[in-house]
């Protein structure tokens, strides 16, 4: 009889590889991932796009899904175990070393004032999208609470990070990915618009700080916040930064509460064995939201020298864009199509309240605090 083998790999079946052999069937994936990481970096070098606040970790999971639906289903044999390494292993490594992109000052900075607006808006937010995506609109929780996340923190990392406390599919995760794309755009231009709307008819009593708060505390992507906070002045994209920043740093808690409120109410659509039930209610401690709430910290002493931070922020921007090409390459469209219309009418509706509820919080917190 011949021996049965696995795909990717060059030893019998019921033999697992060891490290080394592991570690070489990685690269052919991973050497495909972070070609298409290098070519989003540079692209999202490009003048215009930086202008409008398209990020790398955009481009990277449009090439990602561009291969993925062309040339990727000839090599995936050869590919899928440094493909799933990137979108894994990675992810948490980008994730952890992403805390290296703030500080603990940046709260002080803000004030109680923007922290609360952070955690009001963030709160509101994913409430609202795992109860309107659920309740009115028919989704599957994991699809309605990714795209809650997106919207509620910092938009693509945020999916990503919620990817593996959630559970979620790739396509799942792919379409919150593409609902962030879509209305962080749309936000680059109509943020300030509605500036200068106001400044013109004087509807509401504001300054550049304050418009900056609200682009912080509302806006879906660093980048995007950049973008919108700039497009006004410097010192409105400076509040704006800072606020976006401090909305990063409640990644890492909301991640320990999900897990810990998931592992005691489980998805009633996902049957669960009896002899399992006990495991299921375990809560699964997310250790890299942990390793960035540290890292961070580390960061906040400024005990680490500049060029160290500065080499290491630049390492996690292509660590975290081949995850992202990686989710692009496993992602096929038709698994976006399917999903319909209903992820596109639930990140409208938390789009809209993002801008009008995002906007009656701030006013609200603001004169609380003053």
């Amino acid at each position: 009889m011949i021996p049965l083998t696995n795909p990717g790999f060059d030893s019998p079946a019921g033999r697992r590889p060891n490290r080394w052999e592991g570690a070489i069937n990685r690269l052919p994936g991973i050497a495909l991932v972070g070609t298409l990481a290098i070519m989003a970096i540079e692209l999202g070098k490009v003048g215009w796009l930086q202008a409008n606040g398209i990020s790398a970790l955009t481009i990277a999971i449009v090439l990602g899904m561009i291969v993925g639906n062309t040339l990727y289903p000839r090599i995936a044999s050869a590919s899928l175990s440094g493909v799933n390494f990137s979108k894994q292993t990675l992810l948490r490594a980008g994730i952890i070393l992403y805390g290296l992109r703030l500080t603990f000052q940046d709260i002080a900075n803000v004030g109680l004032a923007g922290v609360a607006i952070d955690a009001c808006v963030l709160s509101s937010t994913f409430a609202l999208s795992w109860w309107a995506g659920t309740r009115l609109l028919g989704l599957d929780r994991r699809t309605a609470m990714l795209i809650g996340a997106g919207s509620s923190i910092c938009g693509a990392a945020a999916v990503m990070a919620a990817e593996p406390v959630v559970g979620g599919r790739a396509g799942q995760v792919a379409v919150a990915v593409s609902t962030v794309v879509v209305f962080g755009t749309l936000a680059i231009f109509l943020y300030p618009a509605l500036y200068h709307l106001n400044e013109h008819f004087q509807f509401l009593s504001t300054s550049p700080r304050a418009y900056g708060i609200f682009a912080g505390s509302t806006v879906h992507e660093v980048a995007q916040v950049v973008a919108a906070g700039r497009a006004v002045s410097d010192t409105a994209a400076n509040a704006a930064v800072i606020t976006k920043m401090v909305r990063v740093m409640m990644l890492a808690p909301f991640l320990v509460i999900l897990s810990a409120y998931l592992s005691r109410s489980p998805d009633p659509s996902e049957k669960i064995a009896s002899n399992d039930t006990q495991s299921a209610r375990r809560i699964v401690i997310p250790w890299f939201a942990l390793g960035f709430v540290a890292v961070a910290a580390v960061n906040s002493l400024a005990a680490l020298p500049k060029t160290a931070v500065g080499a290491a922020v630049n390492f996690d921007t292509v660590i975290l864009a081949m995850a992202m090409a990686a989710l692009g390459v496993t992602t096929h469209v038709s698994a976006i199509r399917t999903a319909g219309i209903k992820p596109l009418a639930l990140a409208a509706l938390l789009f809209a309240w993002l801008v009008l509820g995002g906007a009656a919080i701030n006013a609200g917190v603001s004169a609380i605090f003053i």
